[in-house]
């Protein structure tokens, strides 16, 4: 065995594993991306429940309102924030129960970055660790305060005032929020309460800590009280205007995806009845059984992902950039957006050039390596496999809800495209996840992996196993499940078609997709 041979297997591979497993380790108390989503999603749709027809002319909207919010829209929203209040306090205690441990015994622990670099690898030593669970704390406290206050007027409007009042006054009796949230509590159970009692800068306290619709609704109530009609009229306008808006991003984040995946289900019946009736001649058989022609071994696949992907992303790319006289982008969105395309580029480049020596002896490569055909089918198998997709990875993700209670982290990249609302950060975040990811990912689990596994594992083997490490290497435990399963679909549409463009379609058409529904969410 060579000395090459035995540094990778012997001492890059365990490293790489061990770090992989201690990121995957770490997003376990990391809260879900979902959760975060589900509230937006829910804000808007309370937004639009407010939402009045005023002339005939909007009977379609009106309907298409019933349709999307369903007959008790509030109940929903009340249940859902109940749910969230639930998992933040239940974090909560985790935190602190995490934070007296590590008190008690400190220690050092590698923290390596996600695979989408925006942080270098750092050592934690237990006394940043108590700075960063500290923090943590901090943001998961104003998070549940902020649910208490949205809460109570949620069982406010439902005539559960006393219920609303408890949840207020249980808000201002805890010590460890900011006294502003005291104080616009305060101020909302003197709108509500019998007699109501109105207090010094409720309105004031009521823009800054509240928005959306729960801001609308508590100040129509102060105005109410206060019988300011003027105002009273500008912020039910206002009010109207935002919820009719809102039924129509309803309309868009939930008609396209719900009808492509009605499309993909019908699609789903057809492949599977014409595989049954017509065996190896139907389309999910084309190409089922036959794997590639590949002149390296193990060796070379390790090399490539251990080398090219693992320590070119999460080491040396990071380490280059800290090296870098380039200051970290803090508060301007487009510098983040940039930096992390710039990461990302680096990362997909110095990929590619390890894949490229690593095969460079071989050439020229049999058939179908690398396949990129324009004359071709790849279009109808990539939106195809779009629409087949969306169904499966639904159902799969709604049972990894259950599984982690929304926990096992979510990829940073998500939170920065649902806040951002800038519109030339927005198009690098969808040239870096749209373009950039799908063209280097499939070239490497796709175009590389899938066909060099078919060496060691029948064909679908090697799709199940290059599904799962392309879930792995995202490095977040709740991700594993709904990527996988998008990954069974890529590497199904790659082997039908052999041709890269396929899944280079279908994984655009997915990330493109799951950028739009942020861009309407995060535009409320």
């Amino acid at each position: 065995m060579t000395l090459k041979r035995l540094v990778l297997i012997f001492i890059l591979t365990p490293i790489a594993v061990l770090l992989a497993v201690s990121a995957l380790f770490s997003s376990w108390q990391e809260p879900q991306f979902q959760s975060r989503l589900e509230l937006y999603q829910t804000n808007i749709a309370l937004q639009a429940q407010a939402w009045q027809s005023e002339n005939n002319s909007d009977n379609n909207l009106k309907a298409v309102q019933e349709a999307i919010l369903g007959e008790q829209p509030l109940e929903g929203a009340t249940k859902q924030y109940e749910e969230a209040r639930q998992s933040v306090a239940a974090n909560l205690d985790k935190v602190n129960n995490k934070l007296t441990q590590l008190r008690s015994q400190p220690e050092i622990t590698p923290i390596p970055p996600k695979p989408l670099p925006d942080v270098p690898p750092t050592t934690k030593t237990s006394k940043q660790g108590q700075q960063q669970l500290q923090e943590s704390l901090k943001q998961l406290q104003k998070l549940l305060a902020e649910l208490d206050l949205r809460l109570g007027i949620l069982q406010a409007q439902q005539g559960q005032t006393d219920t609303a009042l408890k949840t207020w006054s249980e808000l201002q009796q805890r010590s460890d929020i900011n006294p502003e949230f005291g104080e616009t509590a305060a101020v909302l159970s003197g709108l509500w309460s019998n007699p109501p009692r109105l207090l010094q800068n409720s309105q004031e306290r009521i823009q800054k800590n509240l928005e959306g619709w729960f801001r609308s609704t508590a100040l129509v109530q102060l105005y109410q009280l206060q019988q300011r009609q003027d105002a009273l009229s500008a912020v039910k306008a206002a009010q109207q205007e935002a919820a009719a808006q809102a039924v129509i991003k309803l309309a868009v984040i939930g008609t396209i995806p719900t009808l492509a995946a009605l499309t993909g289900l019908i699609l789903l019946i057809f492949l599977v009845a014409q595989r049954l009736l017509k065996g190896k001649t139907s389309l999910l058989a084309q190409n089922a059984d036959v794997p590639w022609s590949t002149p390296w071994d193990g060796e070379t696949i390790l090399q490539v992902f251990i080398v090219g992907f693992f320590f070119m992303g999460q080491i040396f790319v990071p380490l280059l950039l800290s090296l870098l006289p380039i200051p970290r982008p803090v508060g301007d969105v487009r510098l983040q957006a940039f930096y992390v395309l710039v990461s990302y580029l680096l990362v997909a480049s110095g990929a590619l050039l390890v894949l490229y020596f690593s095969l460079k002896r071989f050439f020229p490569l049999p058939e179908f390596w690398f396949r990129f055909r324009f004359q071709d089918n790849w279009f109808l198998w990539g939106l195809g496999g779009y629409c087949a997709a969306l169904p499966i990875v639904v159902i799969v993700s709604l049972i990894n809800q259950q599984l982690w209670q929304g926990q096992g982290g979510s990829n940073p990249l998500l939170q920065l495209a649902l806040e951002s609302q800038d519109g030339v950060a927005l198009g690098i975040f969808f040239f870096t996840a749209a373009i950039a990811a799908p063209f280097f990912e499939e070239i490497l689990f796709r175009g590389f992996l899938l066909p060099s596994l078919t060496r060691y594992l029948p064909v679908w083997g090697a799709i199940i196993t290059s599904a799962l490490l392309f879930a792995i290497a995202h490095l977040s435990l709740s991700e594993i499940l709904p990527l996988t399963a998008l990954g069974i679909v890529l590497g199904v549409v790659y082997t039908r078609s052999r041709n890269l463009l396929a899944p280079m379609l279908l994984h655009s058409l997915w990330n493109s997709g799951t950028l739009l529904s942020l861009f309407v969410l995060g535009s409320n």
